[in-house]
């Protein structure tokens, strides 16, 4: 082990000793020293991934966050010197973390801050002008390939988690009900929004988003739901601005 490796290794272990070669300004070793800045390190993590799980945080409140935080950042040091990336396996450790296991929305709440969070960070794009599919005979539309904005996202959920996240920051929410309900993320402005999607709508997102064309993504919706309403799931992604563009001009 490196002295650098010996460095790290201690930064989120409180266990750990400091490292023996390390020396303050007198040449005196630096546990104490070393000590305060391996905690101020830890709070830094906490306060970092308390910011970037707005949604989880109050779900469990704060004496709960400060329980299973430290443990968190303990295991899952930073990969990125960018904080904007932290917390990307919150989520599957929110699913094995015992003492929460009875409230198992947790884990596609913090997806959800995920996605807000990517959604919000992702690159500009230009309005999708929707009138172009009054234009296109229905084989050419139904042979057309959308492309997806690079701040949407699709989070396909077995909780009522759009409900969910309603009832913890709009004022006078309902209760969430015994429902799934997966959610569309987008940004139509500045700050990036969660929209309930009917059913289906997210497998004919995803099978949009891999390239297939609409018929094909109809049918894939289809196949899991045989009510899926095309009429009502194009009209949340174009009202949300969902897409970026339109490739049909071969197929004409």
């Amino acid at each position: 082990m490196t002295r650098w490796d010996d460095f790290r290794a201690g930064l989120l272990d409180p266990a750990h000793p400091a490292p023996t070669a390390l020396q303050d300004g007198t040449d005196r070793p630096a546990g104490k020293r070393y000590d305060v800045y391996r905690n101020n390190v830890t709070h830094s993590l906490i306060g970092a991934l308390r910011t970037a799980f707005p949604l989880v945080f109050k779900l469990i409140g704060t004496q709960n966050f400060e329980r299973l935080a430290p443990i968190y950042v303990r295991a899952h040091p930073p990969v990125s010197p960018l904080m904007m990336f932290y917390g990307a396996e919150f989520p599957t450790f929110l699913e094995g973390f015992e003492p929460l296991a009875k409230y198992g929305y947790l884990p596609d709440c913090a997806r959800l801050d995920i996605a807000l969070r990517q959604s919000y960070h992702a690159a500009d794009s230009r309005p999708f002008d929707a009138s172009i599919l009054q234009k296109l005979d229905p084989l050419t539309l139904m042979q057309a390939r959308f492309t997806l904005a690079p701040a949407t996202r699709v989070i396909r959920s077995r909780w009522p988690l759009y409900d969910i996240w309603r009832l913890n920051t709009v004022e006078g929410a309902e209760k969430p009900g015994q429902i799934a309900q997966d959610v569309l993320v987008t940004r139509l402005d500045f700050d990036p929004a969660p929209h309930a999607l009917p059913p289906g709508a997210a497998i004919w997102l995803d099978a949009l988003s891999s390239g297939k064309p609409l018929s094909d993504a109809m049918d894939h919706a289809t196949a899991a739901y045989p009510d899926f309403d095309l009429s009502a799931a194009l009209a949340v992604a174009l009202q949300t601005q969902a897409f970026a563009a339109l490739d049909y001009k071969d197929l004409t």
